[in-house]
């Protein structure tokens, strides 16, 4: 249950952390190679019970989810560096996409923000409705500038028994540097420091 003042109860069924260290691309083997980790949360749709014009009811609930996430991403990352990040969402088939997106906003996303070490840039972000074992892919780009062509990429995910059709599940990802054999230009990372997050 979170988030009392909104009388909104959202239920998490279960959590789940996927977690990739790629060291060799192409026959380059790196010193530093890139973990990729998914941390996701099932919870039960607080908006199936059929069209809600107003959804920021699960928009305010979503901080405490945010943060509750926070702790279980820091966890599985563990020490790595945290240069990119991405969310997104699957929505079960008795909802609509838009349940997803009522709580990925700004709101879910500012204690995962403050957790790592706070963040400029606008998160990239995914959303859809499937069937449980549904795959998505999260985008993901620089926390803190949007240009480092480097870091965009994605992580691949499937949950076999999710979402259910009265649940989401709501996904935050996060690597600890770009590509492995990025070399097409733009922005380095190494310049991003003070930026505005919005180049």
């Amino acid at each position: 249950m979170f988030n009392k003042e909104t009388h909104l109860n959202i239920t998490i069924r279960k959590w789940l952390t996927f977690s990739e260290y790629k060291l060799e691309e192409a026959g380059q083997i790196h010193t530093t190679g890139l973990r990729k980790t998914a941390v996701v949360a099932i919870v039960k749709n607080p908006f199936s019970q059929g069209f809600q014009a107003d959804l920021s009811e699960g928009t305010n609930a979503s901080a405490a989810i945010g943060k509750a996430m926070a702790e279980q991403l820091l966890r599985a990352h563990g020490s790595q560096d945290i240069e990119s990040y991405g969310k997104g969402g699957i929505v079960g088939l008795g909802g609509e996409q838009e349940h997803a997106n009522a709580l990925l906003t700004t709101t879910f996303a500012e204690p995962i923000r403050h957790a790592i070490g706070g963040a400029k840039a606008w998160i990239s972000s995914v959303t859809k409705v499937a069937s449980a074992g549904a795959l998505i892919d999260i985008p993901l780009a620089h926390k803190n500038a949007l240009y480092v062509r480097s870091n965009y990429d994605a992580m691949t995910l499937c949950i076999p028994d999710g979402p259910l059709p009265d649940e989401i599940a709501l996904i935050f990802v996060v690597a600890n540097r770009g590509r492995l054999n990025a070399r097409v230009g733009g922005l380095p990372a190494s310049e991003v420091q003070g930026s505005d997050g919005l180049y």
